[in-house]
């Protein structure tokens, strides 16, 4: 891996930053040239702005698709060497760009898209320095399965077909880049964990299967009415053959390479400081997912503590229930009683949707503006499903669809319901649902914020959200209220894990005995969670951090405005400029604070 730091960089330069409100030129240069130097840094800056939002355009079909690009409709992102050297190349043309604009001559709220634009790109350029791009799957899920979206576009026309069809003939050319990247891991030891992909096998072979079973081919089993039988009957023959010719046949080639080649060749370690320039790369990861300039050692530290505070409270709810047995006895009852699980997948989602509309009806009471975009609730897809964590957001693509609150019906004695009121309000409303669709209705912004997602700034929303339930109302049940502290522990117990394994030589049974011993989480979540934290070093850490932040701040604008504090316009004042990093967060509400004050 190179030796980029750039990320880590601009985390550090965001921690110390002040936004200029204004800026006066010196008494000694002329206003005219003042301003033509404002006027010059403007252009310059929305300059680059531009460019860099058209190089996404081309770097992902999928967003020129959505944005209207037809020309990309038929394509694949193109994850060749010579793509992906040239994209990194233009980003780094970018990077220099923005650190020579004279900043002090920008507005507050550009300023704050210059930051953040720096933010991406040098996460980006960082990444592929430390040849992320090596390692296309995870213990989660991987390419193959990600890919596979491409089947659940939108048909209308014959023109959707056959842009449909060219992706799909595009595919043989997509499984073989990606695959020779994973090759290029393995000759370099940079692969997951071996100990991560136990069963990975098992979300390729899902999608061996049958023409008629395979999900690529459900397009062509109907038609919209009005395309006409010819065209219906040409679709569906070549349909059908492209499918069972050319993309199952990939599947059964990646199996064997993967159960052959690839899995019985991944490094036997599961440390991110085990990795060529891991240490270096591992702290640049904390401060991008922070975006703080925080050390892992102090977001161990942190960890360590918001553990013994959250453990007090779980005991005291222990204690009013009367439970006879210790820490660990609860724990067990709680992961083997059967009337804390649902019996089947119905009940689990109809549970979600009750939960959902419940936190729909308490949203006008806390925020004064709502998003337009919907949302609903389905499953996690099945052929994921094994190794999926147990619930995520999926933000809607474009305005003719809805964001999905996906929940995780696979293992149905391992998905509590206690669990569910701090689940939902995490990955519906007031969570993820709710600062997403704001964040990308706000059309003031440039498409490169409505569109992107800062970690820190969004899953600690999430975890804010749900503590703004227990203001709401909810978690009146015992069990509910542990399961809301069991979440608050979960991420806790992140901050001391993911820095455990990743730079203090923790093992990964010992990072499941930590997790175990600390939560109610079923072992089966435990099991994915901690897989997942190896496999992506530094984002557990992000969810805390940004809550403790989010927290911290309504503190401060409750002390200093008193009977003036409206907590409607306090979370608009959060979300009004959608994902950003949190020292920006911060300006923001002392903005808000000052604001509110003189009002």
């Amino acid at each position: 891996m190179h030796k980029l730091a750039l990320s880590a960089a601009i985390a550090l330069a965001l921690t110390g930053c002040q936004i200029n409100v204004s800026h006066s030129p010196s008494a000694s240069a002329p206003k005219a040239e003042a301003s033509e130097t404002k006027n010059l840094s403007q252009q310059q800056l929305a300059d680059i702005i531009a460019a860099d939002w058209q190089l996404k355009l081309k770097r992902s079909p999928s967003l020129a698709m959505a944005k209207g690009d037809k020309s990309a409709a038929g394509k694949l992102t193109d994850m060749s060497p010579q793509a992906l050297a040239q994209h990194h190349q233009a980003q780094l043309d970018l990077l220099s760009k923005l650190s020579d604009l004279d900043k002090s001559q920008l507005s507050k709220e550009e300023q704050i898209n210059a930051l953040i634009l720096e933010y991406q790109l040098a996460n980006s350029t960082d990444m592929y320095g430390y040849k992320d791009h090596y390692v296309p799957i995870s213990s989660e899920s991987g390419f193959h399965a990600y890919i596979t979206s491409i089947s659940k576009g939108r048909f209308n026309s014959v023109e959707d077909y056959d842009n449909y069809l060219a992706r799909l003939k595009a595919l043989p050319d997509y499984f073989a880049q990606q695959t020779h990247w994973l090759k290029q891991g393995l000759a370099e030891g940079i692969t997951p964990p071996k100990a991560t992909l136990k069963g990975f096998e098992d979300s390729i072979s899902a999608y061996q299967v049958d023409v008629e079973e395979s999900g690529y081919y459900k397009p062509f089993t109907s038609f919209p009415k009005h395309i006409s039988e010819a065209d219906q009957q040409r679709l569906q023959a070549e349909g059908r053959k492209v499918v069972e010719e050319q993309v199952l046949p990939l599947y059964d080639s990646f199996y064997t390479f993967m159960t052959q080649e690839y899995l019985p060749n991944t490094r036997e370690t599961i440390a991110a400081a085990d990795l060529p320039d891991g240490n270096e790369f591992y702290e640049n990861r904390v401060r991008h997912y922070t975006t703080l300039d925080m050390t892992a050692d102090e977001v161990h530290q942190l960890g360590i503590k918001e553990v013994a505070r959250i453990r007090a409270e779980m005991q005291t709810i222990i204690d009013e229930l009367e439970f006879e047995g210790s820490f660990a006895d609860f724990l067990h009852f709680l992961r083997t009683d059967p009337q804390f699980y649902p019996k089947t997948a119905e009940e689990l989602l109809k549970e979600a949707a009750y939960i959902s509309k419940k936190a729909d009806a308490m949203l006008p009471k806390y925020f004064a503006t709502l998003p337009r975009t919907p949302y609903g609730i389905k499953e996690v897809p099945a052929e994921i499903a094994p190794k999926y964590t147990t619930g995520r957001y999926s933000g809607a693509s474009n305005e003719r669809e809805a964001g999905y609150y996906w929940v995780n019906t696979y293992a149905l004695n391992k998905r509590p319901l206690y669990e569910m009121e701090a689940l939902t309000l995490h990955e519906a409303v007031p969570g993820h649902h709710l600062q997403i669709a704001l964040n990308q209705e706000q059309e003031a912004l440039p498409d490169f914020r409505r569109y992107s997602y800062i970690s820190a700034f969004g899953e600690g929303w999430g975890l804010y959200a749900e503590y703004l339930g227990l203001e709401a109302g909810f978690y009146q049940d015992p069990y509910s209220n542990f399961g809301r502290l069991t979440y608050e522990m979960w991420r806790a117990c992140r901050l001391v894990v993911d820095t455990g394994l990743h730079v203090k030589g923790w093992s990964r049974q010992q990072a499941l005995d930590y997790m175990a011993s600390n939560t109610a989480l079923s072992l089966h979540n435990v099991t994915t969670e901690v897989d997942r934290y190896i496999s992506w070093p530094g984002q557990a850490v992000s969810y805390k951090v940004g809550e403790l932040t989010i927290k911290r701040l309504r503190k401060q604008a409750e002390e200093a405005l008193g009977e003036k504090f409206d907590i409607r316009t306090f979370h608009d004042a959060i979300l009004e400029n959608g994902s950003v990093p949190l020292n920006v967060l911060e300006q923001q509400v002392q903005d808000y604070i000052q604001a509110q004050l003189k009002s």
